[in-house]
């Protein structure tokens, strides 16, 4: 007996369970503490980019007649940097204690997974029932896994290859921003635009309008690596798996944020996918599942054919 098949009979499900758990918690502490770490670097750096952004707005209005500064006024009020600084440091630390509960939740989740099952066949005390409800779970898993398997994939990939090419161009806090690519990548539509747009500015910034190279560089590198990911890889690897209407992914996407802030835009696609995949399996709601699918197919059922 090889070593995969005895840990796999030998050591109970559960202390699998929570060894890994504890494994990946360990992982995100410390990346944690890095992005951190590098928030607070760059909060005590911002009394130096709040000079140097009134050095680029000066340089833009001297150059193009454009009052930035007035406008942005007009619009937002006056940027202060200092009072954003300490609102994303707050911020990164409330989105890391939601993903640490949210870890735990899903360590008690899957130590329930063993009993569950059998919860569910006495629930389904009719065979072919419990047949039904055990395969819609087998399906959902199945597609989660892989939209959630397969971005997370391309995100470290987008995460690190951007990060390679912040820190060759100079730009301040490159392991952050990478970091915020990362998280920003599991946004549907939106979050690539935001992940280029940030460093992008950054390099702005840092630089106080000085040498405008750096800001072309990573709008042009930052932005390719987004678009060859996303444009790319990501269909090609991810299929039409997922069977979701674009429109409904926009939408998805601000109901969920408008609910949950980030959080809920990060998980805005594997609740419609669930949403999905449930409403298809019963019949008041079929209707509604085809409405939300992106070629108004439903498990090779078209909605011309009949019940």
């Amino acid at each position: 007996m090889d070593k995969a098949s005895w840990v796999e009979t030998k050591i109970p499900r559960w202390i699998k369970t929570v060894l890994a758990s504890v494994t990946i918690l360990f992982i995100i502490g410390l990346i944690s503490n890095l992005i951190i770490s590098n928030v607070q670097g760059l909060y005590d750096e911002i009394p130096k980019y709040q000079v140097n952004l009134e050095k680029v707005s000066a340089k833009i209005e001297t150059k193009f007649g454009l009052n930035i500064g007035e406008n942005i006024n007009n619009f937002i009020g006056e940027i202060n940097l200092t009072s954003i600084g300490k609102n994303l440091l707050d911020s990164f630390s409330e989105l890391f204690s939601s993903t640490f509960m949210i870890l735990l939740y899903l360590i008690f989740i899957l130590m329930e997974e063993t009993s569950f099952l059998n919860k569910l066949k006495a629930v389904y005390e009719k065979p072919n029932e419990f047949e039904e409800v055990n395969t819609l779970l087998i399906e959902i898993d199945k597609s989660l896994s892989k939209y959630i398997s397969i971005k997370t994939l391309l995100s470290i990939i987008t995460a690190v290859l951007s990060y390679i090419v912040l820190k060759l161009i100079g730009i301040d806090f490159a392991f952050f921003w990478a970091a915020c690519i990362f998280i920003l990548n599991f946004i549907p539509s939106i979050g690539s635009l935001i992940a280029t747009l940030f460093p992008a500015i950054m390099a702005l910034v840092q630089y106080g309008g000085t040498d405008f190279t750096p800001f072309i560089l990573v709008v042009v590198f930052v932005g390719a690596i987004q678009l060859l990911v996303g444009n790319f890889l990501e269909p090609k690897m991810m299929g039409n798996s997922l069977n979701i209407s674009s429109l409904v992914v926009i939408l998805s996407l601000s109901i969920w944020g408008a609910i949950w802030g980030i959080i809920g835009m990060v998980l805005s696609v594997p609740i419609t996918v669930m949403m999905i995949l449930i409403f298809s399996k019963i019949k008041g709601t079929r209707d509604v599942a085809i409405l939300l699918s992106e070629k108004g197919t439903i498990n090779n059922i078209n909605p011309d054919e009949n019940e």
